[in-house]
């Protein structure tokens, strides 16, 4: 909290008003939806309702509680008149405009003003602490993984698969899903978030594996391809390229290097194979309390990696009526480079599941 007012001071923010519920966890440590914290130079108000009376107490007790009776507009309203606030700063991008407008009138002459994104910039570096939850949100991931491949049989369909992996993870103690699992088999591997239906796995099949748990609000994110006895020519060659690609780009990893750049790594080798245009989304994302957040490792961005942030770097390559392969790790940018959080083996030669019946 003393960063985030050292922040407040540094833009001339009097009062910060936070409707982003990922921030409001990582600024209080409370997780009650439909609630907002207000934040000033003394205190921390944190505006909620009965439902969440008793996880306030236990998850902010050093926070100025009120329990709402109206709506949470309304409410927001009466603190910040009882408070006598001048001015309010806002996260507009979480601010419907009819919550803006709503708000504007709950508040009456204040001054409502956009706050520049504070919780979100600090939030892209990650303390030691936050990096221990993610490698624990990988590892939980990463063994329910392992067993849910154990498990796999002819037969099976995608829906069944991704249904064994979510339940590995939550009987790990995963408090949550990062995501939606994506279960791909053959054909459906070429569509990047394809959903997991009825196709059933069978001799010869290349199934797309995207998954990650959530541990104390933090999320992994991983994506591996298995093939069920044998590959197809085509799919064994795209494999080694993607896993080619991927290995570049963690090797160019490191402080003060552009996420474009990085980016443009894995890209031009891909398409100096000739699937450039096979490979249609950016290579990586940050990861934190949310499974896409800020940085973006793309071509997008000229933004520099810096110590402590965590990536995903995830290339792909996607043929239509053929299948697909994506390779995706958590990474974290250290001060001399970089360390991959996640140990899932990934050499060709793991990919391919002997013996299934």
């Amino acid at each position: 909290m003393a960063c985030c007012r050292g922040e407040m001071k540094k833009h001339r923010i009097a009062a910060l008003l936070i409707t982003n519920r990922s921030d409001h966890f990582y600024l209080t440590g409370f997780n009650g939806e439909d609630s907002a914290a207000l934040i000033t130079a003394r205190d921390v108000h944190v505006i909620t309702d009965g439902r969440f009376d008793e996880s306030a107490k236990q998850e902010a007790p050093w926070a100025k509680k009120w329990l709402r009776k109206e709506t949470l507009i309304e409410e927001i309203g009466q603190v910040v008149a009882r408070l006598r606030l001048r001015a309010l700063f806002v996260q507009q991008e979480k601010l419907t405009v009819a919550d803006h407008a709503a708000l504007k009138r709950a508040v009456r002459t204040v001054r409502l003003q956009e706050a520049p994104p504070l919780a979100q910039q600090m939030r892209r570096l990650k303390s030691s602490s936050e990096s221990r939850l993610l490698q624990k949100a990988i590892r939980i991931a990463e063994d329910a993984f392992v067993e849910t491949i154990r498990g796999i049989r002819l037969g099976m369909t995608e829906l069944e698969l991704a249904a064994r992996l979510e339940y590995e993870m939550k009987r790990r103690g995963a408090t949550g899903l990062s995501f939606p699992t994506i279960c791909a088999e053959g054909l459906n591997a070429a569509l990047p978030h394809a959903e997991p239906g009825g196709r059933k796995v069978r001799p010869g099949s290349a199934i797309l594996f995207d998954w990650g748990a959530r541990w104390h609000g933090y999320c992994s994110d991983l994506t591996r391809v298995v093939f069920v006895g044998s590959i197809r020519p085509t799919l064994r060659e795209v494999y080694r390229l993607v896993l080619e690609a991927q290995k570049r780009a963690i090797q160019a990893i490191r402080p003060g290097r552009r996420m474009c750049d990085v980016d443009a790594v894995a890209r031009d080798y891909i398409a100096a194979a000739g699937f450039g245009k096979e490979f249609n989304h950016g290579l990586g994302h940050g990861l934190g309390l949310n499974v896409h957040e800020a940085p973006s490792l793309s071509w997008r961005s000229d933004e520099k990696l810096a110590a402590g942030m965590v990536v995903t770097v995830e290339p792909g390559v996607y043929l239509p009526g053929v299948g697909g392969v994506r390779i995706e790790d958590d990474v974290l940018v250290t001060k001399g480079g970089s360390r991959v959080l996640s140990r899932l083996d990934k050499r060709l030669e793991s990919a391919v599941l002997r013996g299934i019946v």
